[in-house]
């Protein structure tokens, strides 16, 4: 009777290991990525876990953005229209149909955004950047920043981001180098011929004002539009 109860007793634990360690194999395997997880980990080890950004002016937010801006910006990095090397050299060898992939994946996300910028800024710089983004300068020949990128500033479809989640020094460092042109786009590159009409004052103004709007009940880019833009943009064509 011993020798059965310990044989018994044994099988019994070994069963009992057996059941939790299937077990633990089930969770795991229920709580394992995706393929596509797994494909961007390098994009969201740097832009957050869905693309939501971080809290620098490395790493925006490329959640949610269309998906054909998104590519455009990857082919970018590839091929040279825009100079991070970082992402030049994650980007060199990938082909566009893997690119497109990624583009897609990210477009589909919508995490919540960043709290928005509450840091001191003149009324007056936020003023003028209010008028530059929603009337534009026409004696410039500005147009608005809504007039492209909707009137809820979240982006238009199939190429157009949204303005909203961003860092104001990501903002304004990113118009700078559209009007320096060491960031390029599809010609005709209509970002570059704006951002060289603009002042430093003018783009503090804009991306100080842009950085504290309140984040959008709809974050999707708005739908794309038969109306024309107010410049021809490579990025955009109609």
């Amino acid at each position: 009777m011993h020798r059965r109860t310990i044989g018994s007793s044994a099988l019994f634990v070994l069963y009992v290991l057996w059941s939790g360690a299937a077990l633990a194999a089930a969770d795991a395997s229920s709580a394992m990525p995706s393929a596509m997880d797994e494909r961007v980990r390098a994009c969201t080890s740097c832009h957050g876990a869905q693309g939501q950004g971080r809290n620098n002016d490395y790493f925006p937010r490329i959640a949610g953005k269309p998906a054909d801006y998104l590519f455009n910006q990857l082919i970018a990095f590839r091929d040279g229209g825009r100079t991070y090397p970082p992402m030049g050299y994650l980007l060199a060898f990938l082909p566009d149909d893997y690119l497109r992939q990624i583009s897609q994946y990210f477009a589909e996300l919508q995490p919540p955004y960043p709290d928005a910028d509450h840091t001191d800024v003149a009324p007056k710089v936020l003023a003028a950047g209010e008028r530059l983004v929603m009337h534009g300068d026409p004696a410039r020949k500005i147009p608005a920043c809504i007039a492209c990128h909707g009137a809820s500033m979240t982006g238009t479809q199939p190429g157009i981001p949204g303005l909203l989640g961003l860092h104001a020094s990501y903002i304004a460092g990113q118009m700078g180098t559209w009007r320096a042109g060491t960031r390029h786009a599809i010609e005709p590159d209509c970002m570059h011929s704006i951002a060289v009409k603009l002042s430093d004052r003018d783009i503090t103004a804009v991306s100080s004002w842009l950085a504290r709007q309140p984040r959008p009940a709809d974050p999707r880019p708005a739908p794309a539009s038969a109306a024309r833009l107010p410049l021809a943009c490579g990025s955009q064509p109609q």
